[in-house]
């Protein structure tokens, strides 16, 4: 099962580099990884997605929460939290399947960012599992090249992950 971990470090050099080493040694496979600055410059928010059962998720837990860079860890839970993904596909078409591409973009709600006589760019920024869906609509025609961003989350309603004092 995949988890969503959302985890405020400080915004410092290495920070990154810690935390993936403690996943590889520990032989944990990061799914999605997605780093950015908050609202403080000087704190950024790592969105973890994570595959594994409910004591592989505890146990990584644990273990974050004894980084020294570590401010704050939180498990989101699916339902209760707003994901999304950016995706940007490539795929080389005919004419006659140019139309065909457009109209799933539509449908799909996402938008043609670029076009040529033998290719089209499409983006789409919706829930992963939307974005998995695109992708296996434009598997048909010929995918050049897809690029991926981690998943980002935040918790749905009035609460945050909150870091007003370390752990």
């Amino acid at each position: 099962m995949k988890h969503i971990i959302s985890v405020l470090v400080e915004n410092k050099a290495g920070v990154l580099s810690r935390i993936s080493g403690l996943f590889a040694r520990r032989g944990y496979n990061i799914d999605s990884l997605a780093v950015g600055v908050t609202e403080d410059k000087t704190i950024s928010r790592m969105t973890i997605v994570v595959e594994g059962d409910d004591y592989i998720i505890e146990q990584v837990e644990k273990q974050l929460n004894k980084q020294v860079d570590v401010l704050k860890v939180k498990k989101l839970n699916s339902e209760e939290s707003t994901r999304r993904e950016l995706i940007l596909i490539k795929v080389g078409v005919t004419a006659a399947q140019r139309g065909e591409v457009i109209d799933i973009v539509k449908v799909m709600g996402a938008k043609v960012v670029d076009i040529s006589h033998t290719t089209l760019s499409v983006e789409l920024c919706d829930r992963p599992e939307r974005v998995d869906l695109m992708t296996e609509l434009l598997n048909q025609y010929k995918v050049q090249e897809i690029v991926r961003t981690g998943t980002v989350a935040l918790e749905k309603g009035p609460g945050t992950i909150g870091y007003g004092s370390k752990k």
